[in-house]
């Protein structure tokens, strides 16, 4: 008799799901826990296991397809035999992005074989035969034309993983292969749930919110200072590097004491004052944006921020966030500036009342003293719902942020760095 697999809820008030990729095929051995599928929810991207081993007899449903939960997407024959020469294996033998990196050493070949026979069109581009390569990086970097020579791996012994080649097509330039010369083709993609829910939040937030945003510009001047003295030794300490996002949610933190009104949020008729500080930290991840959210961030060392945005940020490159950890943010912070923005307006993130917008650090002419000077500089962003805070407030606030960033000490409480919440 066959084993059913049923789709489960990711969420108490999720309902359907929508099958994102298929990662095996009828008539495959699989082990059991290994991943069958990947769905994808209003809220968040998982995975299905398969609970034992055995032959793939039937796959119910297309890729994009949208499904209801606790429904079945596939029948395992349980009591059919190994096939001969496949050895009972320690873990998941699935090749998948998303997978966690197998313990066991990886066979190069066998992998870049794979890789040539699933890709839908093989580019002329020459792999090396000691190259480690997933077969959804691979196809991925031919589309786009992107040798995966120049691919720095960050899987197990240097495995090019699908995130690998994402980042890769953006940071070398890739240009996806059409038709022809001139061509003037157009395709269709339907709307992932994710993207449709992000979709109706933020036309929410335009309509039901009183958003305004103030702006102002930070010297980073201080804080890259500090950064060149103590980096190499925070990170050999602590495993994590001492970025600027630590920095920022520290301020924020900091500001947000000052001005609780731009930590409040309107349930109803009545005003919700937090007296802790949720932040959320936009993350673009692999099928659009995420936020997830770093708890009571007022208690939590620059080494501790910065161990959580690592943690956080690898969770939602490998589409492995939970619900819980996007949800019940007090306030925002997003970073335009990695992409290379240099101003903009970001939008709110109900029912939170404030976001905050870091942009590109570029050395400009300032006057400091009676003296033109050159500084690396920031413009920052503060947009807010003038429902709940005046412009007073936000203002003040943004001014309070910039003052901090401006003088480190202050956010090492007034200690000298090395004894101070940097931990060395």
């Amino acid at each position: 008799m066959a084993l059913e697999i049923i789709v489960p809820a990711p969420g108490e008030s999720v309902s359907e799901v929508t099958i994102s990729n298929w990662l095996v095929k009828e008539g495959d051995w699989v082990e059991m826990d290994a991943p069958i599928a990947e769905f994808e929810s209003d809220k968040a991207t998982f995975e299905v296991n398969a609970e034992k081993a055995g032959i793939i007899e039937k796959l119910i449903g297309a890729e994009g397809d949208t499904i209801a939960v606790n429904t079945v997407i596939a029948l395992i024959n349980t009591e059919a035999a190994r096939p001969e020469g496949m050895k009972e294996a320690a873990a998941p033998t699935v090749v998948t992005p998303a997978a966690a990196p197998s313990a066991q050493p990886e066979n190069k070949a066998t992998d870049v074989a794979k890789a040539e026979s699933t890709s839908p069109e093989k580019k002329n581009i020459e792999i090396p035969s000691d190259l480690s390569i997933s077969p959804v990086a691979l196809q991925l970097l031919r589309e786009y034309n992107v040798n995966p020579s120049n691919v720095q791996g960050t899987g197990s012994n240097g495995k090019i993983t699908k995130l690998d080649a994402l980042e890769a097509i953006v940071k070398l330039g890739g240009v996806k292969q059409v038709g022809g010369s001139g061509s003037r083709e157009a395709r269709r993609e339907k709307m992932t749930n994710l993207r449709k829910t992000v979709s109706r939040r933020l036309v929410a937030a335009k309509n039901e919110t009183a958003m305004l945003t103030t702006f102002n510009e930070v010297n980073m001047k201080p804080i890259m200072d500090l950064r060149g003295v103590y980096k190499k030794k925070f990170e050999e300490k602590f495993g994590v590097g001492l970025g600027f996002m630590s920095f920022f949610t520290r301020a924020v933190c900091i500001a947000l004491k000052d001005w609780p009104a731009v930590n409040a949020s309107i349930e109803g008729e009545e005003i919700v004052y937090h007296d802790y500080c949720d932040i959320s930290i936009a993350v673009s991840a692999p099928k659009g944006l995420v936020v997830p959210v770093i708890r009571s961030a007022e208690n939590l060392s620059l080494a501790e921020i910065e161990s959580e945005v690592k943690r956080l940020a690898t969770k939602a490159r490998d589409n492995k966030l939970t619900i819980d950890e996007m949800t019940g943010g007090t306030f925002t912070i997003t970073n335009g500036g990695v992409f290379g923005s240099m101003m903009s307006t970001p939008i709110i993130n109900p029912p939170q009342s404030g976001i905050l917008g870091m942009h590109n650090i570029v050395e400009r002419p300032v006057v400091e003293n009676g003296q033109i000077v050159i500084r690396p500089m920031m413009y920052l962003a503060l947009s807010y719902d003038h429902r709940i805070i005046d412009g007073r407030e936000s203002v003040s606030f943004l001014v309070r942020v910039k003052n901090l960033l401006e003088n480190p000490e202050m956010l090492l409480d007034g200690k000298r760095p090395e004894e101070s919440v940097l931990g060395l």
